[in-house]
């Protein structure tokens, strides 16, 4: 039997670390052992998470950053130095979507030529919200390259460390409505590979996880009804994951903890692994 990793000598930085998944991630890594800094924009969210590792008798320091900015992410490297140490593994869970970046269409109507002052124009890709587009491409790349240039400084220094960043099933196949996600999301993972192989002389793996669809606050607007069963398009996911039941949190940490494990997957980097319930090995057919 693998015992589980032993994370008492690391420094944990995870961003995005108030939400769903990557505090479930957070939790775990302290019960192993690692101090974790929770990294995110929002003190109060990210402070529950810190009491609820504390109770558990774990160690975690709020550092509140945004992910898109490189001197508030610098402030925060500092300050988690001051209280824990250098980085030694880095979690990139930050990111997300928007709503005006989402179309309400999956296959172009004329009616979105009307343009957006149109009352009753359906949203598509010819009159989303461009900005917001922008946005989503900047939160989900950026936000990722932002943080390994910051504490990837640690860890090649040091000549040892593990990043994770955070890919979709998105990464694999362009769900509908969703483009600026989607494009986002390959782009991770595109840049884990590239990563992987530029930090391989300094002994630093990068890796990423592709959840499935997991239920979360965001989620459940769109994989269910307001009567509490499933949407259309909740219906649809199902249909097509082969274990039949959406993600939980603690479905991920297995993954997690391997990939971040220094010695279990010590050989493996620049690998993106989906953990779906079999979401991409099935056609639906």
């Amino acid at each position: 039997m693998t015992p589980e990793p032993d994370f008492s000598q690391d420094i944990a930085v995870v961003t995005g670390a108030g939400g769903t998944l990557c505090s479930a991630i957070a939790r775990n890594l302290a019960r192993g052992g690692a101090k974790v800094a929770l990294l995110g924009r929002t003190r109060e969210t990210l402070a529950r998470v810190a009491i609820e590792i504390a109770a558990e008798g774990g160690d975690a320091h709020v550092a509140v950053a945004d992910v898109n900015d490189a001197s508030q992410l610098d402030h925060a490297k500092a300050e988690v130095h001051r209280v824990f140490g250098p980085c030694t593994m880095l979690i990139n869970g930050a990111g997300g979507n928007h709503p005006d970046s989402v179309t309400t269409l999956t296959r172009f109507d004329p009616k979105e030529l009307d343009g957006p002052s149109a009352t009753k124009a359906p949203r598509g890709f010819f009159n989303l919200d461009a900005e917001r587009f922008a946005d989503v491409l900047q939160t989900n790349t950026m936000g990722t390259v932002l943080p390994c240039r910051v504490f990837g400084r640690d860890m090649v220094q040091a000549g040892n460390g593990a990043i994770l960043n955070f890919a979709s099933m998105n990464t694999y196949r362009p769900l509908t409505r969703v483009a600026a996600y989607a494009m986002a999301k390959s782009a991770v993972a595109n840049f884990t590979q590239w990563l992987a192989v530029y930090l391989a002389p300094a002994n630093v793996r990068v890796n990423a996880i592709a959840p499935g669809f997991f239920v979360n606050e965001r989620s459940k607007r769109i994989l269910m009804a307001d009567d509490g069963g499933l949407s259309p398009r909740g219906e649809q996911v199902l249909a097509h994951t082969p274990l039949g039941r959406f993600g939980q949190p603690d479905d991920l940490l297995g993954c997690a903890r391997w990939l971040l494990d220094h010695n279990a997957s010590a050989f493996v980097t620049g690998q993106t692994v989906a953990v779906d319930g079999g979401f991409l090995a099935s056609a639906g057919v």
